[in-house]
């Protein structure tokens, strides 16, 4: 699924930055991958372009023709670009996809900037849907839920930020931050597709329910991730939502769960001024483990699978498509970057 329309996105959105030629562009194209720090061009490691891709595909799986999905496709992923660039700013990340950051390469105004011009151009890429071929109620519909879908995103983005200074974060706080966060673009790339392939409300809103369990999946495993993953594989140091002391899945599950003095032990190192050290990290770790983290995450995750896939069996799909999406769906189960 992911290398059917990987070429295809990838020309949509070299389209989308290649009309100007003022040194924000070329500062986006690096981020994107295409080009070094010195405009000299690249193929360096990229995004897994999975927004696009979910939008693709349920446009296709749903009888459309994927050319008319291209603009939002495209869209989805210029906005996924401004919200990361907008990240890395707030949480300090020097390195992603094993490339120094924007603000960190280009000092933070022109980091923030560059994520304002992603944004925008999203938009702008949406007024070529009816050029693809939507009429002017369906495009309008398709602008509807990815202005209301990366509205919900930057909520989420304010609520993760919020939690930080917050000693202690619930798990339905926690999973409504990731609904919106990471999910809203997640349940909008399908919702999206489905509606542009079918044109047919009660199949986008299954592709919606869909989508809504496959993002808190995404999200819960890139939360084990950040713990636990393989840095030559994540692009990230190893323990790297500890070091930035997030209240990701692993940290609010083992503050619900372990003893008082252990909680105390905890959120006296996560409450640190100072940088943390490997024996705190270590620490960390070791009362993850005495709080069965890991394992819960993954049995949340496979909890959410199930209710996507049930989903996914009603809406009528063929079989191929059928097995294409349950593929996906144990694929973001047990990736590892």
């Amino acid at each position: 699924m992911f290398e059917r329309y990987r070429t295809q996105i990838n020309t949509a959105l070299r389209g989308a930055l290649s009309s100007n030629d003022i040194a924000v562009y070329p500062m986006l194209k690096y981020y994107m991958g295409w080009v070094d720090k010195n405009n000299v061009p690249i193929n360096a490691t990229g995004g897994k372009f999975l927004r696009p891709t979910l939008c693709l595909f349920a446009c296709e799986a749903t009888g459309g023709d994927v050319a008319k999905a291209m603009p939002a496709a495209a869209a989805l992923e210029l906005i996924h670009n401004f919200s990361l660039i907008h990240d890395d700013i707030q949480d300090q990340d020097r390195t992603r996809h094993h490339r120094e950051t924007l603000w960190y390469l280009y000092g933070l105004p022109k980091a923030l900037t560059a994520g304002n011009v992603l944004r925008v151009l999203a938009d702008t890429t949406l007024h070529n849907l009816q050029t693809a071929g939507l009429s002017s109620s369906q495009a309008l519909k398709v602008i509807g839920l990815l202005t209301e879908a990366y509205l919900e995103m930057i909520e989420g983005q304010y609520l993760d930020i919020s939690y930080e200074a917050t000693a202690n974060v619930s798990l339905p706080q926690y999973l409504d931050m990731i609904k919106r966060k990471t999910g809203a673009l997640i349940r909008c790339a399908l919702n999206m597709g489905a509606l542009i392939g079918s044109n047919n409300s009660d199949v986008a809103n299954g592709f919606r329910s869909i989508g809504e369990s496959v993002g808190l999946i995404f999200q819960v495993r890139d939360d084990v991730l950040g713990v636990w993953g393989d840095e030559s594989l994540t692009g990230k140091p190893v323990g790297s939502d500890i070091l930035r002391k997030k209240k990701a899945y692993p940290a609010v599950h083992a503050l619900s769960e372990i003893e008082s003095f252990d909680k105390q032990t905890f959120l006296g190192i996560y409450e640190k001024q100072e940088d943390l050290t490997d024996t705190d990290i270590s620490q960390i770790l070791k009362l993850m483990d005495l709080a069965n983290t890991k394992h819960s995450a993954e049995a949340m995750c496979k909890t959410h699978a199930q209710v996507a896939i049930n989903h996914s069996r009603k809406v009528n799909l063929d079989r191929s498509s059928m097995n294409e999406l349950d593929d996906l769906i144990q694929f973001l189960m047990i990736r590892e970057y």
